[in-house]
């Protein structure tokens, strides 16, 4: 009897030792996946340790993980490559839908906003560019022209109204809406058809001492913040949020109020801009030195404000692997509804009342940061090319001329518009 029990509980050591054994190696498999409550396991569980992993966490957070979880759900990736540049297609559908609806753009409606002076006239005739003598800001035109000569040859007779300002011209309070083009806009406030920024070439904002002549182009910026990230590993980066930027409006002072009052959980501070008069414009306090686009991607959490309207600095932050930090959901360029917030980016609503949460967040979950961090970056780095732009470029205009129900005639005092030597 003794000799019999001895030998149960022997076999018993020995059952339990390999079965711990197979649950270990269960467990740290990359092809399995484990049932925490039946304890079974199963091969090719990718997708189902996809889901798990937002769960056994800090229930504070699982509000903010259960949103990740949920737009990744509903995100439907774009072609990659994608030569057609259909990740931002449905803009130029929404933007043209109102014109195309009201049966098209016609001479009169033209005329009308020509004469509000609303924007740039410009003309298409027999594959050549012209444009009235006056520009507002050359700089800015000379960027739009530079992507529409890039592609003359394949663009049909047309004109067109394009704005350089800051500011869209077409709002929605007014009952006429005008055929205008502008870079950026909100969709429930505005008419205007939105078009690639100049900035993509020249024009952008001048930044003293950085950019005294305006930003850089973006394929060069392109290659040279991804390459300064090469020394800023997710690992080496610094634990905290960051920001730098003049005070265009009070909505960026909650951050950096928290700043002052947190430093070790954010570097928010205000830089001059050309209004700068005195501390009273940079909240009471002196103005910070501007910082390189480069020297963002020393930080893990980076900002993004809207300015006058949309940001020309948004793009330019995914390029560090930092998660991005997007404040306010209205402004837009044409690429910003490909973009997904916790897809690409974490949202903060517009009067940052969820901004220390947020922060918290992602800094108690690194990992799951890090992975919205790249996303973005690889959604800028694959579907914001130089060729991207081009791409839209094309497809609006030759969209938008099917939409003018009159032939252009060519303005004999309008200058022909010629590709500049780079």
């Amino acid at each position: 009897m003794m000799a019999t029990s001895r030998f149960d509980l022997k076999t018993w050591i020995i059952a339990f030792l390999v079965f711990l054994q197979f649950t270990s190696l269960c467990a740290n498999s990359d092809e399995a996946y484990c049932d925490k409550d039946t304890g079974a396991c199963e091969e090719n569980g990718t997708e189902q340790t996809e889901k798990d992993k937002y769960r056994e966490v800090d229930p504070h957070w699982q509000k903010y993980l259960d949103k990740i979880h949920q737009a990744m759900e509903n995100y439907k990736p774009c072609p990659n490559p994608d030569k057609k540049c259909s990740c931002h297609s449905s803009v130029i559908t929404h933007d043209l839908k109102l014109w195309k609806d009201r049966g098209g753009i016609t001479k009169e409606e033209f005329d009308r906003t020509l004469e509000q002076d609303k924007g740039t006239h410009y003309q298409i005739i027999d594959h050549k560019l012209y444009r009235q003598d006056r520009c507002m800001f050359p700089a800015r035109c000379s960027g739009v022209e530079h992507f529409i000569l890039e592609i003359i040859d394949d663009l049909p007779d047309m004109e067109m109204i394009i704005n350089v300002r800051d500011w869209p011209q077409s709002p929605m309070y007014q009952r006429e809406p005008r055929p205008v083009m502008s870079f950026s806009k909100t969709f429930n406030e505005h008419w205007d058809i939105m078009y690639p920024a100049w900035t993509f070439w020249e024009g952008g904002p001048a930044v003293w001492p950085l950019f005294p002549t305006g930003l850089g182009r973006w394929d060069l910026m392109r290659d040279s913040i991804t390459k300064a990230n090469e020394d800023w590993p997710w690992e080496k980066k610094e634990d905290k949020a960051f920001f730098r930027g003049s005070r265009t409006s009070a909505e960026r002072d909650p951050l950096v109020l928290l700043s002052r009052a947190e430093p070790e959980l954010v570097d928010a501070q205000y830089t001059k801009n050309q209004a700068w008069k005195s501390d009273k414009d940079t909240l009471g306090m002196p103005a910070a030195t501007e910082i390189k686009l480069e020297d963002h991607c020393q930080y893990k959490y980076l900002f993004n404000f809207r300015g006058v309207a949309a940001s020309f600095r948004y793009k330019h932050l995914f390029l560090c692997r930092s998660t991005v930090f997007h404040v306010g959901e209205g402004w837009l360029e044409f690429f910003y509804p490909a973009l997904k917030p916790w897809v690409h980016y974490i949202p903060v609503s517009q009067d940052l009342k969820d901004v220390r949460e947020l922060i918290e967040f992602a800094k108690a979950n690194q990992g799951v940061a890090k992975e919205i961090a790249e996303r973005g970056f690889q959604f800028i780095w694959d579907h914001l090319r130089q060729e991207d732009v081009q791409c839209y470029w094309k497809k609006l205009l030759k969209k938008y001329a099917k939409l003018l129900k009159f032939t252009p005639t060519r303005r004999k005092e309008y200058k022909q518009m010629k590709p500049k030597n780079r």
